[in-house]
């Protein structure tokens, strides 16, 4: 047993901790205070887990720092939800925190996840006891508080394991919401299982679980009269072999000089041991790896053809001044937006929030100097910050829309026009913020919800985290809810969106009783098309 690690070992480990997330996905994801059919942090987190493993499972790493910094960076472009993105941030600040060097000590890992657990606590405006951020924090001072100079790093992982559980089972005692629903918290949860997983270090099912993204190329952008100017970037790691070079000599300036002397650019050499990582630009990377293999062979390569990408940008269309990204689900919800002048509408929401890596994407294709991004969902806003904070390419404002019925009035008030678009923005934030929003939808168990009996296939009324009504009746517990919305006889407009499980009879009866009892609203009925909520209600 080592008190220290290397990136082969911590990468077996990671690939362990995955292989027991995707095994307890849907426990957590049960892990609901609502017992709505919309629990999705073991989904999430799952997501963000895996983001990361698909930067190292193919690869080999010289150092734990840069393991772990290419583990961190999937993370953070596959976090998903709020959970996913605290959980990249916490891998964010381990990898800050990582010394370099082939191994890294338990101290200097303990260290290393101390900054993980800030970066954690700053991910969230105002943190919150009693959650995933607890668990991290109690593992990572309880395990930190034991180290000794001769304790292996399994040991210490142990240790991190054996208070998570502890720190876990608090987290129903710190939160009276989560003593009242009788569960635990379930970001927390997840963390334990990925510490289970570094132990069995069984990494099959996350690499089965992984589904291999093919790289998407244009071929037209590089045809038979084109002419190559910028080369390929060619990158490799070099083992180096006895029986052409002395290795305990070898100075990797003998490769950088070499390269020069190949007409190479961008030149990027790091020699640990008998391994070198190179980086280099070369119209012939045929003639690179010839003369490479007179050092040693390739443990791995990688060439692209850098005129692809410039032709690729190259063919861009000029920037539009401002363009809206939003998130939403239901083909009549998206097909609204759109028409109310979203230009890019990511899909996803409740049960399928969508990652960083998706949010770039949709700006990307928007391709604006400035880009507003409504989440339409309180678990998607900060995946929306994340991206916005990493994409340099235009001037990103998240508008901290929390649900699809915040989101359409936003749209409906936008205005492209503006002259000052951070005042408009706080203009309609503020706004919205008086939009009453009910979600109706069905109990998957039986539960007790603010001191009310719920039964397993009854429907419920929700209203900013508060249960309005509940009752066997869709329809009647919508009805009910909007009657017990306070100062209702000042309110103008009832917007609805209906969901796809909605027949035409019970649209009809809906239509029937919102006129017999609020004559005094104007109806905006919509066919939204969306899962898992029957209604989504707003009332201005």
């Amino acid at each position: 047993m080592s008190n220290y690690v290397n990136a082969k070992t911590l990468k077996s480990m990671l690939l362990g901790g995955a292989g027991v997330l995707s095994e307890k996905v849907k426990e957590i994801n049960d892990l609901n205070v609502f017992p709505v059919p919309d629990g999705d942090t073991g989904t999430n987190m799952l997501s963000t887990y895996l983001g990361g493993i698909s930067k190292i499972k193919n690869s080999e790493f010289l150092t734990v720092k840069e393991l772990f910094e290419n583990f961190s960076n999937g993370a953070l472009l596959g976090a998903r939800g709020n959970s996913g993105v605290i959980l990249s941030q916490f891998f964010k600040g381990i990898a800050k925190g990582l010394p370099n060097g082939e191994m890294v000590t338990v101290l200097e890992f303990g260290n290393a996840l101390k900054s993980g657990v800030e970066f954690a606590y700053k991910a969230v405006v105002n943190p919150v006891e009693g959650t995933m951020l607890t668990v991290f924090r109690c593992a990572t001072e309880y395990a930190c508080s034991l180290i000794t100079p001769e304790q292996t790093f399994v040991e210490f992982t142990l240790n991190r394991l054996k208070m998570a559980r502890i720190a876990l089972k608090q987290t129903r005692e710190t939160l009276k919401v989560l003593k009242d629903a009788g569960v635990v918290d379930s970001g927390g949860a997840g963390y334990v299982y990925i510490l289970e997983g570094l132990l069995s270090s069984n990494g099959e099912i996350a690499l089965t679980t992984l589904e291999e993204q093919p790289q998407q190329i244009n071929l037209d952008l590089f045809t038979k009269d084109s002419v190559l100017k910028y080369g390929y970037c060619t990158e490799f790691i070099l083992r180096l072999q006895s029986s052409k070079v002395d290795v305990s000599e070898f100075d990797s300036k003998i490769i950088v000089d070499k390269l020069n002397s190949l007409g190479g650019e961008s030149i990027v050499c790091a020699q640990s041991g008998d391994a070198v990582k190179v980086h280099v630009h070369t119209l012939s990377p045929g003639s690179v790896l010839t003369a490479m293999q007179s050092y040693g062979e390739f443990l791995t390569l990688k060439i692209e053809n850098m005129e692809l990408q410039n032709a690729e940008k190259q063919s861009r269309k000029p920037k539009k001044k401002v363009a809206i990204v939003t998130v939403a689900n239901g083909n009549g919800v998206k097909e609204l937006f759109l028409s109310l002048g979203a230009d890019f509408v990511i899909e996803g929401g409740q049960t399928a929030n969508p990652s960083t890596s998706d949010f770039i994407d949709a700006f990307d294709n928007v391709n604006a100097e400035n880009i507003i991004v409504m989440p339409n969902n309180s678990n998607v806003i900060l995946s929306a910050n994340q991206a916005s904070k990493m994409y340099q390419n235009s001037s990103v404002f998240v508008l901290e829309t929390k649900d699809i019925q915040q989101g359409y009035v936003a749209l409906s008030l936008f205005n492209s026009e503006c002259e000052d678009l951070s005042a408009h923005l706080e203009e309609i934030s503020e706004t919205i913020m008086d939009v009453t929003c009910i979600d109706v939808t069905y109990a998957v168990r039986d539960a007790n919800v603010s001191s009310v009996d719920v039964k397993k296939g009854d429907y419920m009324a929700i209203s900013h985290k508060e249960l309005l009504s509940t009752c066997s009746n869709k329809v009647d517990c919508a009805i009910n809810a909007i009657k017990q919305v306070k100062g209702l006889k000042h309110k103008e407009i009832l917007t609805v969106f209906y969901g796809e499980d909605l027949t035409e009879s019970e649209i009809q009866n809906f239509e029937s009783l919102v006129e017999e009892n609020f004559d005094h609203l104007e109806l905006c009925l919509y066919n939204g098309g969306q899962a898992v909520y029957s209604f989504l209600i707003a009332i201005e």
